[in-house]
Parts: C-alpha cells; sequence; structure tokens
C-alpha cells in the first residue's frame, strides 16, 4: 500500500509494474474497491504498464487531511482527486480506466483536463451526470432499480447505510451482477473499505448531488457549471457497456456523439462489475487505447 497527499486527501493507492511503464490509472466504482482490478491489473503490467489503483475518497484508507472539509461525493471532486493524483505522482499524462464512480472520475477529469489525459476505458459511456436530469422521472423499471439512490436522499437511508452497510452492498452486488456467482470471502475484502469513517457521507453527498437535493462543494462550483455545459471527450476512448447491467437498460451506444477523437463502443456479456467479471475484455479496453496512443506518437 502506497500513500500520497493532494489539497484535500491523503489518497491510497495500489502501484504494480515499472515506474518507466506508461501509466494508467483505474478506478472502481461504488460499492466496490481496489480489488476488483486484482485479474486486470497483472494483464497491464505484462504489456508494460504502470498501474495504480487508488482507493476513492470515502474509501478504504484514504482519508480527508481536515476535519473540517466537505465531505463531498460530488462528480467535480471525483474528478479534481484523479488529476490531483497524477500532479502528486509527477505523472504529466495517464489513460485514465474505470466503471461506475470510477467511470464518472475518469469522464470528468477528462472532459476537464484532456491535456492530462492520455487515453479514457469509460464503462457506460458518457458518463457525466447531467445534474438537471437527475431531477426529472426515467422510465418506472429503472426507478424500481434506482431504489437505493432514492433511498439515500432521507435521513432513513444515511442510517440504513451507516447500520447495514455490509447487507445493503451485498444485496447491490446481487441485483447489479445477475449471472455473477461470487464468492463471499469475495465481498468480505471489499467490504472493509466500507468501514471508512467517510463511506456513508461521501456516498449520500454523492446521490443527493446527483438528483439536484444537495448543493455540494461550493470549491467546485466552477467545475460543475462546466460540467453542466456537456463537454465532448476529445481523447481517444473505449467505452463499454455490459449486457446484462440493469443499470443501463439499452446501453450508451447512442453517446457516441459525445467523443470527437478516436473513438470505439463495445457490449461484454456481463452485469455491472466489469472489470471483476470481465477482467480479459477490461483489459483489452485498455490495450487497445494504448496501442492508440503510441499510433499517433503520445
Amino acid at each position: 500500500m502506497h500513500f500520497v497527499e493532494t489539497s484535500m486527501l491523503r489518497v491510497a493507492y495500489q502501484e504494480l509494474g515499472s515506474k518507466d511503464g506508461w501509466p494508467v490509472i483505474l478506478s472502481h466504482g461504488f460499492p466496490y474497491d481496489v480489488h476488483a482490478y486484482d485479474e486486470v491489473a497483472p494483464l497491464l503490467v505484462n504489456a508494460g504498464a504502470r498501474v495504480i489503483i487508488p482507493y476513492l475518497r470515502g474509501f478504504g484508507p484514504t482519508r480527508f487531511l481536515a476535519d473540517t472539509a466537505i465531505r463531498s461525493g460530488q462528480q467535480a471532486a471525483l474528478g479534481q482527486d484523479l488529476i490531483e493524483l497524477l500532479d502528486a505522482l509527477g505523472i504529466a499524462r495517464a489513460i485514465l480506466a474505470g466503471y461506475d464512480w470510477g467511470g464518472l472520475a475518469s469522464c470528468v477529469a477528462t472532459a476537464l483536463w484532456p491535456e492530462r489525459v492520455a487515453a479514457l476505458v469509460s464503462y457506460a459511456g458518457y458518463d457525466v451526470i447531467d445534474v438537471d436530469a437527475g431531477g426529472r422521472a426515467a422510465d418506472p423499471a429503472l426507478e424500481q432499480v434506482l431504489w437505493y439512490q432514492h433511498l439515500f436522499q432521507h435521513e432513513r437511508g444515511r442510517e440504513c447505510l451507516t447500520l447495514h452497510r455490509r447487507q445493503l452492498c451485498r444485496t447491490l452486488w446481487r441485483q447489479w451482477s445477475p449471472n455473477w456467482a461470487f464468492e463471499e470471502s469475495a465481498f468480505q475484502r471489499t467490504a472493509v473499505s466500507f468501514d471508512n469513517p467517510d463511506f456513508v457521507d461521501v456516498v449520500v453527498s454523492a446521490y443527493r448531488f446527483a438528483f439536484g437535493r444537495e448543493r455540494g462543494d461550493p470549491a467546485f462550483a466552477d467545475l460543475e457549471e462546466r460540467l453542466a455545459s456537456k463537454p465532448l471527450i476529445s481523447v481517444p476512448a473505449v467505452t463499454i457497456d455490459g449486457s446484462q447491467d440493469p443499470l443501463k437498460p439499452g446501453g450508451t451506444a447512442g453517446d457516441a456523439k459525445m467523443f470527437s477523437a478516436r473513438h470505439e463502443h463495445r457490449v461484454v456479456d456481463c452485469g455491472h462489475n466489469l472489470p471483476w467479471e470481465a477482467p480479459l475484455e477490461f483489459a483489452d479496453a485498455v490495450l487497445t487505447v494504448a496501442a492508440w496512443v503510441r499510433e499517433d506518437g503520445g
């Protein structure tokens, strides 16, 4: 385990491969952690990558530096965390790859700071939250799947996550990946990360902000205003859908218009937890964009 400080966090991260390798940041989602990439990372290292896998804010050993810091989980915070991680590690440009919150963070960082991103792998397309749309109704079938987000809008949701975080998160694993027969030991290895003292506050903040119910940290207001304009992704990108993912009914192929550089969309036979369910396919997406970068002389 390694640690580095950014402006707001003491970030815990795993690092694999040579420091002279091509850098790639793998970002996990909710309710997962760095173990989602246990099978992906060695494949990338064998191909010459320097793999960095951070614990996101509110997860695992990552901690806020100040007790007074707002425990925000909003998208601009997640994206800036990645850029500040690059700064702290002295990395000028890296490939960013992620899913769920990690895909959101990677897309946000790429949209706002494209000069820092060599290429992008994003599960679920253009994963930047439209906060205005968050206040409008979705199809009833999707609203049912989003029960946890509705729950978190209320204080009973905060209490439920505080008291029953393992049970709630295990339920989400099963619902989002209906054909993934994960072992209980795998869940428990990850669930340790949910004991972070800021986990509940960050998670609740994330979903209340996405629904337009919470204003977020004023420090990120300018970045959120830029994201509201839906900036295009201007670096090479592979986007991926899981064909069994109930959170993305119909997939995200229609997001292609949001990518102005070389872009390829793929569909994988898996649920929501793509890198764990289909590590070969996730690694191949990263290796694909890495090859594109080399072709372009990057």
